[in-house]
């Protein structure tokens, strides 16, 4: 856990940090070159340093062991969190579309300065590295809250791109294309936060595993001896954890002991083998 924590926290820092920079960087830019596409980049990347802040938060709480009052684990609120994360994406991408749709109708732009397009040229180069190396994290950690924060990273690195073209395109004379990627850099982050919204939900109403794990379990349940067969198998997500709930054939004419023993062993290979797992519930039926 202590490990899990550490990882988390070195890129909260490194993540904050550059995401601060960037959005001075791009609204500052965005102000002296009159775009208004490289200031949506901008609040977008200041949306970012507060998806990173709720990502460490709910991976802080989701750490801590077992109490009276969740006796099943703090899991849960890492997708309990990314909900919160995914709603203030929504109202972000609404902020930048009606900023976007305003420029179309009502203003006739001109981009007065080549800061914009180098700003959301770093901004590309940046935010793609700050994906990569959260998306590594996520998969080391094994975190869903972790990968959304990283897919936010993304977001923005795609966001930048299409600043980049609408800005390339107003001073090639066609000014329009500026108010339409800021409409689409919204759009954009709209899908995005509606994949970490669906996300959380899978995650909060016990959906069970997908086909390649359940796989796994079986073939490790299998490959114990002295079982007979699956009678029942049932996975329920819980966070970034999943249970199990099994019913295992064994020969009827064992003793109490020996079934229980053949148990013990299925709980305790499944739990090793399959770190994902937090508890595994084992039942025997003669045969």
């Amino acid at each position: 856990m202590e490990n899990r924590e550490k990882i988390v926290k070195k890129i909260t820092i490194v993540t904050i940090t550059l995401n601060i920079l960037l959005a001075i960087i791009k609204v500052v830019a965005g102000i002296i070159s009159n775009s208004s596409a490289i200031i949506a980049d901008g609040i977008h990347s200041l949306s970012d340093v507060a998806s990173t802040v709720i990502a460490y938060i709910g991976i802080k709480i989701s750490v801590k062991e077992e109490d009276e009052n969740h006796p099943y684990g703090h899991e849960k609120f890492e997708p309990v969190l990314s909900k919160i994360l995914a709603i203030v994406l929504f109202m972000t991408a609404f902020g930048i579309i009606a900023k976007g749709y305003n420029n179309f109708r009502y203003k006739e732009i001109e981009i007065t300065s080549n800061l914009a397009i180098y700003a959301a040229a770093i901004s590309i180069v940046v935010k793609e590295w700050m994906y990569h190396y959260t998306i590594k994290a996520s998969k080391q950690i094994k975190s869903s809250i972790l990968k959304a924060d990283a897919w936010h990273h993304r977001s923005d690195a795609l966001s930048s791109v299409g600043a980049f073209i609408g800005i390339f395109g107003a001073q090639m004379g066609y000014p329009i294309l500026e108010p339409i990627a800021t409409m689409v850099i919204g759009v954009l982050i709209i899908k995005v936060a509606a994949s970490i919204y669906m996300q959380s939900i899978r995650e909060l109403t016990d959906t069970a595993a997908d086909s390649e794990t359940i796989h796994k379990i079986e073939k490790l349940i299998l490959s114990v001896d002295g079982i007979e067969g699956i009678d029942l198998l049932k996975t329920r997500t819980h966070g970034n954890r999943l249970y199990v709930d099994l019913e295992i054939s064994v020969d009827g004419n064992l003793s109490l002991f020996q079934s229980h023993a053949i148990a013990e062993k299925v709980h305790d290979l499944l739990e090793k083998e399959l770190p994902i797992i937090k508890h595994c519930m084992v039942h025997v039926n003669p045969m």
